[in-house]
């Protein structure tokens, strides 16, 4: 069986025309793909893949088959307890216990994950890539790293031709377990042997918590302060919902109560006029998942965005469905 990256460049493309026609999922999504998983394979076969877990959107699709719309980035966090146990001692929940030690404790925990991403991970995968000949390279900028490929096919330009790891290192990343991820062209193509991973990820049920705060947070400031793209949060916590592990995790009031705790410690934020906000209320009985009229414009504009780009691998539904969707998980999650 054929290797993809053995291939020559015009039987790769080949075959991702194929799978792109078998699949009806567009042949620049197919492609990123197979970089994502490859970029997996090669980073939990690590000497520090123990300590790390995979998490956020792309792990849903990609570990849990949760949501059927392309992610194209990879978030992972480095465990708390790897990178700084001499702050947080054996504390199963390490959390500082004042404003002045999440200070400390985040300055330094940065300082360390930027060396550690700029000396371990991106020389890592450099070695990785040269060793194998692959049509890419590799830049660190802070705690991201960015493989650029050479692509064989573009879309619109919403998705770049490059993978980018974002790393955080404030969370222990539990629960978490270990789960297979396969390519989507592997499906339809028998005949060409596609990359394969077994990373560490995050558990939905936090992932669920993780996503309905950050939704929150943008409905109380009525912005996203990571740009554009990110109306995939909602269309994620929809499906969520579908796979039974909204009521799972809205269940499970002490991971609802660690997440706030956690977010509230590390990632407090205030309101448009100014007042915090607070976490734990949202989590009991509190949460906003549908925003007001202007931010709601906004939420609009990146989800056609998404639309056009064709990042949703069914039929997309309309913008005014998926809010109702979330107004339905909002008033379940608020009811409990």
């Amino acid at each position: 069986m054929a290797e993809f990256f053995q291939l020559s460049p015009s039987d790769r493309l080949d075959a991702l025309d194929a799978a792109a026609n078998l699949s009806g999922i567009p042949p620049h999504l197919l492609e990123k793909d197979i970089w994502v998983v490859w970029t997996l394979r090669h980073l939990f076969a690590g000497p520090y893949a123990d300590n790390l877990v995979f998490k956020g959107g792309t792990s849903l699709s990609k570990a849990y088959g949760v949501i059927r719309r392309f992610s194209e980035d990879v978030d992972l966090t480095y465990d708390i307890r790897a990178i700084a146990s001499d702050l947080v001692s054996d504390a199963d929940a390490p959390l500082p216990t004042s404003k002045s030690q999440e200070k400390k404790w985040s300055k330094e925990i940065r300082a360390r994950l930027l060396d550690w991403v700029g000396a371990k991970i991106a020389p890592r995968l450099k070695h990785d890539l040269e060793q194998y000949d692959l049509p890419a390279t590799v830049r660190a900028e802070g705690d991201k790293v960015f493989i650029d490929y050479a692509p064989l096919t573009t879309g619109t330009g919403y998705v770049a031709p490059a993978v980018m790891l974002e790393f955080g290192a404030r969370s222990t990343g539990e629960p978490s377990e270990p789960r297979t991820i396969h390519c989507d062209a592997a499906t339809y193509l028998q005949g060409v042997e596609f990359p394969t991973a077994t990373p560490r990820v995050m558990r939905a049920e936090r992932t669920f918590w993780e996503k309905t705060t950050a939704i929150h947070v943008f409905c109380a400031q009525g912005e996203f302060r990571g740009g554009d793209r990110f109306a995939r949060h909602w269309h994620d916590v929809t499906r969520l919902d579908a796979a039974g592990f909204a009521d799972a995790a809205i269940a499970d009031k002490a991971l609802a109560h660690a997440v706030a705790e956690h977010k509230s410690v590390f990632f407090a934020e205030k309101n448009a006029h100014g007042e915090v906000i607070d976490y734990h209320a949202a989590v009991a009985g509190g949460l906003q998942l549908v925003p007001d009229d202007g931010a709601l414009a906004k939420l609009a504009t990146d989800y056609q965005h998404m639309v056009d780009d064709g990042l949703f691998l069914d039929d997309a539904e309309p913008f005014e469905d998926l809010m109702e969707r979330c107004r339905a998980i909002q008033q379940k999650a608020n009811a409990i």
